[in-house]
């Protein structure tokens, strides 16, 4: 199975785009403008500083709950989910494939170091304290819009073992997969009987080459969603619909 943002907006957490596919907002950051500008990581961490806290207190939902039952019982083998947000593993799964990584760490890109970004919250609250009473709207993966300009007064946190720039340990827009998950991803896509697509628009190819892979395989790949999809000539079948009534639904009909 693979799933996308979709999955978990019923857990209070945005989706990007909208039924079309389009951006519902502007593009979250980019990993070369993150790692080649300093405004660009004041900006992050701003942002991030507020809506990490809420990102993080979301829980699973209906459609998580279906999908559990459903790999308990051995209709589902493996998850690989697009989602940074840990839900899967919150509610149960097992295995799953954080594909994007997750943003409850934060990764020194010099030396590796991995830290808890729990544990950076407290440090970024502490050196901007001025936040606190900023004005902002959550967005999707931690983010926050934020009704500021000038970042210019944002402190950046750096490594505490090399001073190396520390990002969160999740694949950014313009980033790539680490090749060793993508074909551990391939893998288990290649020892389906079919393919299960939840929630995703499947804009990306980091979650498109697999459908392409299983339809090239002559493995049927189903996707649930609401709106298009970047794949849709390729599906055996298309669930078109909010992801927790059409999971619902289809439980009442096979359990």
């Amino acid at each position: 199975m693979l799933t996308g943002a979709g999955c978990s907006t019923g857990s209070g957490i945005g989706d990007y785009r909208d039924t079309s596919g389009h951006w519902k907002r502007m593009p979250p950051v980019q990993h070369q403008d993150f790692m080649r500008s300093e405004t660009a990581r004041q900006r992050y961490w701003a942002r991030s500083q507020l809506g990490y806290p809420e990102f993080m207190r979301a829980m699973p939902n209906a459609a998580h709950e279906v999908l559990v039952r459903w790999q308990s019982s051995g209709r589902l083998k493996g998850v690989i989910t697009q989602n940074v947000d840990r839900l899967h593993q919150k509610a149960g799964h097992q295995p799953v494939i954080d594909l994007h990584g997750r943003l409850d760490q934060v990764v020194c890109t010099q030396c590796n170091l991995t830290v808890s970004r729990d544990g950076l919250q407290l440090w970024l609250d502490r050196h901007n304290p001025k936040l606190d009473s900023a004005l902002f709207e959550l967005a999707p993966d931690g983010d926050a819009e934020l009704q500021c300009d000038d970042f210019s007064m944002i402190k950046v946190p750096a490594c505490s073992s090399c001073g190396g720039i520390l990002k969160p340990n999740v694949v950014f827009f313009g980033d790539t997969v680490p090749g060793a998950i993508v074909n551990q991803a391939y893998a288990w896509v290649d020892g389906a009987d079919g393919l299960l697509v939840v929630g995703s628009s499947l804009m990306v190819f980091s979650g498109l080459r697999f459908v392409r892979r299983a339809h090239a395989a002559g493995i049927p790949v189903v996707a649930i969603n609401k709106g298009k999809t970047r794949a849709d000539d390729l599906l055996s079948l298309k669930l078109e619909g909010d992801i927790e009534s059409t999971l619902a639904e289809l439980c009442d009909v096979f359990e």
